[in-house]
């Protein structure tokens, strides 16, 4: 069964004196993008998590955010006095540079400082963190199993939809056919009628010439071809939806072809009822696609 790209989900945990607050979600997207936002500070826990997730999830747009505080976390972190000597530095000599060349710069603050990368450490008596990196390894395993489980619900009322839809269009190929088959006739004696009358009026034109003329015509307003794609597309459209891996870009370029077909179809119906059912294709053809970028 399919998966949609959409999912998430969400957990709460606690080991020793720290807690925190998981969030993995996913929106579609072309390809596979995955932004960790994790404390910095546990060491070998990014490169972890996003392993675990590279192997479930194939496409799509994929956050995951955890949030980490410790009951005495207060007590524990320090001002890195060299990393805020070497920012100050930096800075004095950013402000006078500017100054030579006439240039004024907005006033800092103390907050912009704190805020950098490595300014805040913790102190020298905090706990040996392996065990609590090993702890979160472990429950993210929970977290993301949930997380697949909502994308696979997620693909299966997704598969529902495109298959109703699959249906309409297969509906609409039969009533094209149905229809084509109905003109045919029409066609064949509008053709006799206009090779009569160019005939009568064709002051030596050479009549097979003329005759190969209009069985070209006849030949381009031929829409069986359209009509065989579109039921080879559907066809192929269902056994796409049946498989489990990710079909997301081979679902999304056959909707081109559906839509190039029910295109050329339009432009070949010479009649009203045809040319209503094949923009009728067209409209279903746009709803499907739609719901096409959703899938993994």
């Amino acid at each position: 069964m399919i998966k949609s790209m959409t999912g998430f989900a969400s957990g709460k945990g606690a080991f020793g004196p720290h807690s925190w607050t998981w969030e993995l979600r996913s929106v579609n997207g072309k390809g596979l993008d995955l932004r960790l936002r994790l404390p910095d500070w546990l060491t070998g826990l990014e490169a972890a998590l996003r392993s675990d997730l590279s192997k479930q999830v194939n496409r799509g747009n994929v956050t995951l955010s955890l949030r980490l505080s410790r009951e005495d976390a207060a007590a524990d972190i320090q001002l890195n006095t060299s990393v805020m000597k070497a920012a100050l530095e930096a800075l004095a000599q950013t402000e006078a540079m500017a100054g030579t060349r006439g240039v004024l710069l907005a006033p800092s603050k103390a907050s912009d400082l704190l805020s950098l990368k490595g300014m805040m450490e913790l102190g020298g008596d905090t706990d040996d963190l392996e065990p609590l990196v090993e702890k979160l390894k472990a429950e993210f395993g929970g977290l993301l199993l949930e997380f697949i489980e909502m994308r696979s619900a997620e693909g299966k009322a997704l598969a529902g939809i495109l298959g109703g839809q699959l249906d309409q269009i297969a509906e609409l190929t039969n009533q094209a056919v149905k229809l084509a088959e109905g003109r045919r006739l029409e066609m064949e004696q509008a053709l006799r009628d206009n090779l009569a009358r160019v005939l009568d009026n064709a002051q030596g034109a050479d009549p097979e010439r003329v005759a190969q003329e209009l069985a070209l015509i006849a030949v381009k307003a031929d829409i069986t071809e359209e009509i065989d794609r579109l039921i080879a597309h559907v066809a192929a459209a269902r056994a796409l939806l049946s498989q489990d891996g990710p079909v997301g870009r081979k679902l999304d370029f056959l909707m081109q072809e559906f839509n190039r077909e029910a295109n050329t179809l339009c432009s070949k119906s010479q009649n009203a009822e045809l040319t209503a059912v094949g923009l009728e294709l067209k409209a279903v053809i746009d709803q499907m696609r739609e719901q096409v970028q959703n899938v993994e």
